[in-house]
């Protein structure tokens, strides 16, 4: 099945499910649906960050410092932050991230539910071909500065998640949506 086939639920800004619809559709009509962002960590603590392959449905060609992707219809966030993060790392063993908090995200390329997750990776990382062009873990002063610059190109989701979990680590809110939890619906 090509991604734009893949059937994902379509959710209101309660992030109730109200309907199902193809990938594509669901991009094509600016519908509410769901996310996961996953953090992934080494045993330094250095951050996994990527750059999006140019074939991607979404963002295209530009850098993440989240690993992630749309749940499947009927899949729950904490089950999609798992396979997302092993599938995209190229990983298996992974353990389960942690749920830090949920927002809904709206700007650049449409709105959706997103749940922040983490995990800390200490072994090898095989990214798939087909999602990352390039990747390396970068501590987080040298984060901070490429995103600080703007000489990278980020996607607005991750960037606005980064901002959001930065907030949260200090004990600020996460605005729109902000609930926070250790679930993961």
């Amino acid at each position: 099945m090509r991604a734009e086939e893949e059937v994902l639920d379509v959710v209101d800004r309660e992030d109730r499910v109200v309907g199902r619809a193809p990938r594509g559709e669901v991009y094509a009509e600016g519908l509410l649906h769901r996310c996961v962002f996953v953090q992934v960590t080494d045993a330094s603590g250095r951050v996994f960050t990527h750059r999006r392959t140019a074939s991607k449905l979404v963002f295209p060609s530009r850098y993440d410092m989240f690993v992630g992707g749309v749940l499947g219809s009927g899949e729950g966030y904490a089950s999609a932050a798992l396979r997302e993060a092993g599938e995209e790392l190229g990983v298996s063993g992974l353990p389960q991230p942690v749920p830090l908090f949920k927002f809904l995200y709206e700007g650049e390329g449409g709105a959706w539910w997103s749940y922040v997750h983490e995990v800390r990776w200490a072994g090898p990382v095989h990214p798939q071909e087909s999602e990352v062009d390039w990747h390396a873990f970068l501590e987080p002063a040298e984060l901070e500065r490429r995103v600080a610059d703007g000489s990278w190109p980020w996607v607005p989701d991750g960037l606005e998640a980064y901002r959001r979990l930065r907030a949260f680590r200090r004990g600020g809110a996460t605005g729109s949506g902000g609930a926070t939890g250790s679930g993961g619906a």
